[in-house]
């Protein structure tokens, strides 16, 4: 059986200082909706966190597989704490909010955010709003290790090319030479040609 994600929602104290205050009583109500949606849809809820400066540490120790963000108008404020946090260890996060203006979802998504979602709380849509969050996040995570990947094979065929073309330089070789040999060397110390060929350049710096 598939282990139940584990989720951290950050969202602001739901304490109500006036119980007057119809605003905080709905903020609250959809914060508590929200907790509910999560534990009937068989997610592990983890632990439920304000936005602040310890959230980087808290994050940290609790590793969950995915943030939701549950806020309204200090969604922003709320974001960057978010966004910071997971600045080493990158995890979906999507924000859950009421407030309508929607000037700052390009900026949400450039930082990170796999869903932005507007009143969009009904218990029926959390699961399918989190499963495609966790896979935009993990398609895009393999993009980035793809790229990654390509810069750094563009990165070693750029220092090989530099040490033959130094051998070929200093010993007058041929590029075919100056390759065989880097080749034998790498072979000889049980390395990569890529190594090898970083050893050679170190060497030169040195010597000049």
């Amino acid at each position: 059986m598939k282990e139940a994600l584990r989720i951290v929602v950050v969202a602001p104290d739901l304490a109500l200082d006036d119980p007057q205050d119809e605003h905080a009583i709905t903020q609250a109500e959809r914060s508590r909706a929200l907790r509910i949606g999560l534990l009937e849809n068989g997610f592990n809820l983890v632990a439920t966190l304000p936005a602040d400066v310890f959230l980087n540490e808290r994050i940290g120790q609790l590793q969950p597989d995915l943030i939701i963000v549950d806020a309204e108008s200090e969604a922003r404020d709320a974001l960057e704490h978010v966004v910071f946090a997971t600045r080493d260890a990158r995890r979906p996060i999507v924000l859950f909010t009421e407030d309508e203006d929607t000037t700052h979802i390009g900026e949400a998504v450039a930082a990170g955010v796999s869903a932005y979602i507007v009143d969009g709380l009904s218990p029926s849509r959390i699961r399918p709003i989190l499963e495609v969050a966790m896979a935009r996040f993990e398609h895009e995570q393999r993009l980035r290790a793809e790229l990654a990947e390509a810069q750094s094979a563009l990165k070693d065929r750029g220092v090989v090319a530099q040490a033959k073309a130094l051998l070929m330089r200093t010993q007058s070789l041929t590029e075919a030479q100056a390759h065989a040999k880097l080749r034998k060397m790498a072979m000889d110390r049980s390395l990569k040609l890529t190594e090898m060929a970083q050893r050679v350049l170190d060497m030169a710096d040195l010597l000049t």
